[in-house]
């Protein structure tokens, strides 16, 4: 069987600032509410929870500095909504903007640009984020919970990430087993530790060996070189790196917690 040919694909992201506001799903949801005037109506039918959508027309209100979704509170019918002035201009420059975007993304890939992968290899490098550490990997397993998910990212090298999110994000992040995303773990929040020496809870326990520890006034940022390929950075104190006698070639352990992992995808 031969292999499917490679598609060019990608979608818009709003952003006020330095807050994402999300993507098609949110304007989705502000359509389905004009066109239903019910916040639990359009939450159905874009697949979002309830409060999932409630959690979402906050968020939209607030980075937008003036409402978009008026709404009075109900009974079993969720209330009421209707969408400003300001909403529907919203919707109808997001969808303008959504088919130019697809027009675009079709003449790149009838002019054959991205037969490599290029676009979205590009859009991986180009991500701003303030976390020192950004991870690549598959989705491998959702383990559900009653409020939150486990999800597992298979990295480079085989080793395996855990996160703790909402199912929410889940939801949102459109996560499925096979799915790519970014694992986002700030420094900080990084142990490091001595293999076989004191066992620690930390979910994460990512094997590699010391190849860097810079000094600063008060902390150390220790990089390690993960076994298979990839780096880590941890920030610890100066007085923890002299009492494991940190240095180069120092076969060590990055550990962290699932609470402590961000996930991203690229849209």
């Amino acid at each position: 069987m031969s292999p499917a040919p490679l598609e060019l694909d990608g979608s818009i992201w709003l952003r006020a600032g330095a807050q994402t506001w999300g993507g098609s799903s949110r304007i989705d949801l502000l359509a389905q509410i004009d066109d239903t005037g019910s916040i639990s109506a359009a939450a159905r039918a874009v697949g979002m929870s309830y409060k999932g959508a409630w959690d979402a027309i906050d968020t939209m209100n607030n980075l937008a500095g003036e409402p978009l979704v008026l709404r009075a509170t109900g009974g079993k019918g969720g209330g009421g909504a209707r969408l400003t002035p300001r909403a529907r201009q919203l919707v109808a420059t997001f969808r303008a903007l959504q088919a130019e975007h697809q027009r675009i993304m079709a003449h790149l890939a009838q002019a054959g640009l991205d037969d490599a992968g290029n676009l979205n290899l590009m859009r991986r490098i180009m991500l701003k984020t303030s976390a020192r550490n950004k991870l690549l990997g598959v989705v491998t397993e959702i383990r559900p919970g009653a409020v939150n998910d486990e999800i597992v990212l298979r990295i480079g090298g085989g080793h395996d990430v855990v996160a703790t999110i909402t199912q929410e994000s889940t939801a949102e992040l459109g996560l499925a087993v096979g799915s790519e995303a970014i694992a986002l773990i700030k420094a900080p929040s990084v142990l490091i530790a001595l293999p076989g020496g004191l066992r620690i809870s930390a979910s994460n326990q990512l094997p590699g060996i010391v190849a860097q520890v810079r000094e600063g006034a008060v902390n150390c940022e220790v990089i390690l070189d993960l076994d298979g390929g990839g780096t880590v950075a941890a920030v610890i104190t100066q007085d923890s790196a002299r009492a494991l006698e940190l240095a180069p070639g120092l076969p060590a352990l990055a550990a962290f917690n699932a609470s402590s992992v961000i996930l991203g995808v690229v849209a």
